[in-house]
């Protein structure tokens, strides 16, 4: 899942240099970019995977270093820092960044929808977020607490009064041990965790019928979050936009190939270091597909509706103290890439569908 935290951090990383990507299929020297996760390598950047081993940057004359994340790992700081040419961050981690100074804008909005989720036993009787009042719920914080912190102030519940906020870490185990109420869960992963346990008291692994899940998507306080960034300044310096449309353009051919090669995907993504089995990556890589596709106006165009819901949710928060200025974020580069790709390739996936994952313990 994506766990970032807002301390300033910088990794170790090369610069690449802004000059002009050798024509594909050519033998002269690529020019080298780094894109920074925002978590560990998993399904969930699996398009990116994609698209190095399957020789998609090198068609574009790009050589990509792939740096993974961790959780003091912000990956607006480091685009920012010049320590990396793109980022991956959700949406409002990269305008906080971005209010206070870092020069980072937006050029592709990949996650369509939020896989954000507060998970409960059914036993805890919660089928609605008023049901919180007096539980405790688990929050990850480090920034991932912005939509459940918004759905529970728009059914007013204060959370700060009427809630017991129990700290969670980067798993299930509390949750399960009856310790949270309700806990934060990804649709793509900490559900699927549950679902990977056995329950104590039967010895068989959970099932979806154990359990009652409210989607923020569902409840209108959702928030963007994966999408490709990079800086302003970077862009402006000559050959660097016709760069960034050729990364895009290969991302997003990274993208479709998962969705239409999944296990060959997921294969891809364990190569990788993923620190979760296939099984689980599996479940993962579905659930992220469901998360991009469809895409209504093709991958990575970011609808201005959603963008300002995501800003005035933030604002709500205290996330953002006023909307973005200037150009926070701009489509005009992905749709460069899309046409790039032509028309005989499918941009939004209209007719995708998810798949049945049977899911094993631990995921294997």
């Amino acid at each position: 899942m994506l766990r970032k935290a807002f301390a300033l951090v910088a990794v170790a990383a090369f610069v690449a240099v802004g000059c002009s990507a050798a024509p594909a299929g050519s033998s002269a020297a690529k020019t080298p970019i780094s894109l920074q996760l925002q978590w560990f390598p998993q399904a969930q950047f699996a398009g990116y995977f994609a698209a190095l081993d399957k020789g998609f940057y090198a068609d574009e004359g790009l050589d990509v270093t792939i740096l993974p994340g961790a959780v003091d790992i912000v990956p607006a700081t480091v685009v920012a820092g010049g320590k990396a040419q793109f980022g991956i961050s959700w949406v409002p981690r990269m305008l906080a960044p971005r209010e206070s100074g870092a020069d980072v804008q937006v050029i592709g909005q990949v996650f369509q929808r939020s896989a954000t989720t507060q998970v409960s036993f059914k036993s805890s009787n919660i089928t609605s977020v008023a049901d919180f009042k007096g539980k405790r719920i688990g929050s990850w914080g480090f920034g991932n607490e912005f939509e459940l912190l918004a759905g529970m102030r728009k059914v007013g519940i204060d959370p700060d009064k009427d809630v017991t906020i129990v700290p969670q870490q980067f798993d299930m185990n509390a949750f399960v041990a009856g310790q949270i109420d309700a806990a934060q869960a990804m649709t793509y992963n900490e559900y699927a965790q549950v679902l990977e346990t056995k329950n104590p008291k039967t010895g068989q692994l959970f099932t979806a019928d154990d359990l009652n899940v409210i989607k923020w998507e569902d409840q209108g306080t959702s928030m963007l979050q994966d999408a490709i960034f990079t800086s302003e300044s970077w862009l402006a310096k000559t050959g660097n936009e016709d760069i960034a449309v050729k990364f895009l353009k290969a991302s997003f051919r990274g993208w479709i190939f998962c969705r239409d090669n999944s296990a060959e995907c997921v294969d891809i993504v364990l190569k990788h270091d993923a620190k979760l089995p296939k099984g689980h990556q599996t479940w993962q890589l579905n659930e992220v597909n469901a998360l991009i596709w469809p895409s209504p106006n093709g991958i990575g165009i970011m609808d201005k509706a959603a963008f300002d819901r995501t800003v005035q949710i933030s604002i709500d928060s205290k996330v953002l103290k006023a909307a973005p200025t200037g150009t926070a974020y701009r489509n005009d580069l992905a749709e460069k890439a899309l046409a790039a790709l032509g028309s005989s390739v499918d941009t939004k996936g209209a007719s995708w569908q998810k798949a049945v994952v049977a899911l094993t313990e631990g995921g294997k």
